[in-house]
């Protein structure tokens, strides 16, 4: 028995390759070109194979790995405003709300129903209000304004950290705590040399988890800031002045926000810099104009 069982693997390995040989075999006598007339069949051959390929791609798939949705794309690899949409918004898990108890009243008018005891986000509602938060933050960042993304909890704070460096020089971003008084008592925070010379209040805040910040919320409404908030279902949508109603626990959706925002912000500085560059150029003709004596000035001809 023990030399039967120990010769069985090597017939079955024996039986297949004399398939596989027979099978070669088969396919070389089938493609064998020994005359004109079969050239002339496989090139027939080809030419159907590539006129169904090219009918039928057009109704197959184009998901690839880079158009494809990637957790970590939300990250490294945001999307502008345009670009959102509500498909990226369930990916992310932006429509889980808290349990039905937690409901806020004045939270109802974004509630698209309940679900097993959660309550779901209706997206119709945050697809707009996420483009109207991102034309917020283009137009601020396009007037040489600052923005402060805050996100306190340790998944955030590479989000946060992440979407300032996406804007530049005019975001800053707050990932530990928030230190009270930083606004409202910037004087003795800060330095009044500081607090002078340099610009210590910010003309955008933007909150990621606002219910654990919300003395935050509170000295940005004293020293009368715009904010923006991802405010979920047991949240009241009026502590933040433009709020985005979505899952403020999950990180993607956090990380599709922040990243929709920072892109806008990146194209508000983009369009500063073309205006700075177009003021340059009207400035430095003026000159040329005054060297060579003409008192007329010609507009800068875009």
């Amino acid at each position: 028995m023990s030399t039967k069982a120990g010769l069985r693997p090597w017939l079955s390995a024996t039986r297949c390759m004399r398939r596989s040989q027979l099978s070669a075999l088969q396919h070389r006598r089938m493609y064998s070109l020994l005359s004109p007339d079969d050239w002339q069949l496989l090139q027939d051959r080809r030419i159907r194979f590539k006129m169904l390929v090219d009918l039928f791609s057009k109704h197959g798939s184009n998901v690839t790995r880079d158009n494809a949705f990637q957790p970590h794309h939300q990250l490294h690899r945001p999307l502008a405003p345009s670009e959102a949409t509500l498909s990226a918004l369930i990916a992310a898990g932006a429509h889980f709300g808290h349990a039905k108890s937690l409901l806020n009243p004045n939270f109802m008018p974004y509630a698209y129903g309940v679900r097993a005891g959660i309550t779901i986000i209706d997206l119709d509602s945050t697809l707009p209000l996420l483009r109207r938060a991102a034309n917020l933050t283009r137009a601020i960042v396009a007037r040489d304004g600052t923005v402060v993304f805050v996100g306190t909890r340790p998944d955030l704070r590479a989000v946060v950290r992440k979407a300032a460096e996406r804007i530049g020089p005019q975001a800053f971003h707050v990932g530990e705590r928030w230190l009270p008084g930083t606004l409202t008592n910037k004087l003795q925070l800060f330095g009044s040399d500081v607090a002078k010379e340099q610009r210590v209040t910010p003309d955008l805040v933007i909150f990621l988890n606002p219910l654990a910040n919300i003395h935050a919320i509170r000295e940005c409404a004293i020293q009368h800031i715009p904010t923006i908030g991802i405010v979920d279902s047991n949240v009241d949508p009026r502590v933040v002045m433009y709020a985005i109603p979505a899952n403020d626990e999950s990180p993607r959706a956090a990380e599709l926000i922040a990243g929709v925002l920072s892109i806008a912000g990146r194209e508000g500085r983009v369009l500063r810099d073309r205006e700075e560059q177009s003021k340059e150029l009207r400035q430095s003709r003026y000159m040329r104009a005054q060297e060579r004596g003409t008192t007329r000035y010609v507009a800068d001809r875009d």
